[in-house]
């Protein structure tokens, strides 16, 4: 039996792993197809060797678009329960993947909950929880204890971790010469920023990149590389902080592949609409393919209530033209910590974005769902409208809070339906929109 480190690893010796075999099927693209895209870092399978309860997934471009929810405990709300709650309704709404941003309480007991009962793919930033962990001083935590965290997070079954590597002290000194709108709002950037600026040293993460290579070839762990430059309003977009953290990102990329780990790479989270296209298409050129992530992107600043909103709009288009993971955005964002509805709202309009990115995209099967839909609905078929709606339970509940005259209509356009009165008079049926209460 030939054997193996990472998925990475085993695609480039031909060995056909039970998650590469799942995603293959979930995907409906050959096993070899897959292999191929897997050995050269184009699809990634974040699966940590102790998350035993994981129900694989691939990211990449050539794949079905993925969703990632982030939650997790802060000081101001320690309730685990609720935020276990909140991964259950996710997984149960067919999110891919939880990513666990806890910044206060038992943070590791939450953490190993999660690789024995979460079958999503489970991300986690070690830069959040080393502030929690060693609870001292930022500037007391040694270049040591922040690798350790990441062995940690290894052992305790993260699929994937968050690495804020790409900015290291020339990028620093770069950003801080340009003098930004919203400086850094990477809360993990700002952290380890932070962190230099107090102790003068290098970025651990950068330094000893190779040293977070062998862990995460040990457990097979794919690398998020952080974006800590990413832009926080559209302001900042697409500036030389972005572009020069982006271009560190793709040569840190090539070093993982060389060990065979896999990688992810993170994008903006601000960004207008006119921007974006080009932004992925450089992004796919700098890091040769590697799988994309993106905050949104936003692409308006004015609308907090409605972020999931602005996400949604930008997340289309990232992932239509290159990104293949989208990182939800809840109504809550930039205002408090999102509850159980407001994680279900951010679910729905990120999965709207992926869906529609991939219709665009033309992969096969996307449009099914859609012909599916709209067949029941020109035989006014509710029931299966319902069946094959995103959201089944609030379109049941809309219907019925309006309860229409005739079951063949709605509320809205009662017996002046085009769709009832077309079907009637292709069936060669009279139409009497106003008086006859039989039509």
């Amino acid at each position: 039996m030939i054997s193996y480190t990472t998925q990475m690893d085993a695609a480039r010796q031909g060995v056909l792993t039970k998650e590469m075999k799942a995603v293959a099927e979930y995907e409906k693209i050959s096993e070899q197809e897959l292999m191929e895209l897997v050995a050269k870092g184009q699809v990634c399978i974040p699966a940590n060797k102790n998350h035993k309860c994981l129900k694989p997934y691939g990211i990449g471009r050539r794949l079905k678009t993925k969703i990632n929810v982030n939650l997790g405990t802060s000081r101001d709300c320690m309730d685990m329960d609720v935020e276990m709650e909140k991964v259950m309704a996710s997984v149960n709404m067919g999110v891919e993947s939880i990513m666990d941003l806890s910044s206060y309480g038992d943070t590791q007991k939450f953490r190993r909950k999660l690789a024995q009962e979460c079958p999503a793919i489970l991300g986690t930033v070690p830069i959040y929880d080393a502030v929690v962990y060693y609870n001292k001083a930022l500037k007391l935590i040694t270049s040591d204890e922040w690798i350790d965290i990441v062995r940690m997070h290894a052992e305790d079954g993260v699929d994937f971790q968050t690495i804020h590597c790409g900015i290291n002290r020339q990028t620093a000194q770069r950003f801080k010469k340009a003098k930004r709108h919203t400086n850094i709002v990477s809360r993990g950037g700002s952290i380890i920023f932070a962190w230099m600026e107090l102790t003068g040293q290098e970025n651990p993460f950068y330094e000893r990149f190779d040293e977070i290579l062998d862990i995460c070839r040990e457990y097979d762990v794919t690398l998020s590389l952080g974006d800590a430059c990413r832009p926080g309003s559209i302001e900042d977009a697409g500036d030389i902080p972005q572009i020069e953290e982006l271009v560190t990102l793709g040569e840190l990329a090539e070093r993982a592949w060389a060990k065979d780990v896999q990688v992810m790479i993170e994008g903006p989270g601000h960004m207008p609409l006119n921007q974006i296209q080009a932004n992925m298409e450089i992004q796919q050129t700098i890091c040769k393919g590697a799988p994309f992530y993106v905050l949104g992107p936003l692409v308006t600043d004015v609308a907090p209530g409605y972020d999931h909103i602005t996400s949604a709009i930008g997340g289309a288009i990232a992932a239509t033209y290159g990104a293949s993971f989208l990182c939800y955005v809840t109504p809550a964002e930039h205002l408090r910590l999102p509850t159980v509805e407001d994680v279900k709202e951010g679910i729905i309009a990120s999965k709207i974005a992926a869906h529609a990115a991939d219709i665009a995209k033309g992969l096969p099967g996307a449009r099914d769902w859609d012909y599916e839909m709209s067949e029941a609905r020109r035989e006014l078929n509710w029931e299966r409208q319902f069946e094959l709606a995103m959201d089944p339970e609030k379109a049941r509940r809309y219907r019925a809070e309006s309860t229409p005259e005739r079951e063949d209509t709605c509320t809205m356009c009662g017996k002046m339906c085009a769709v009832r009165n077309i079907n009637k008079i292709l069936r060669g049926e009279d139409v009497d929109i106003m008086d006859d209460p039989e039509n």
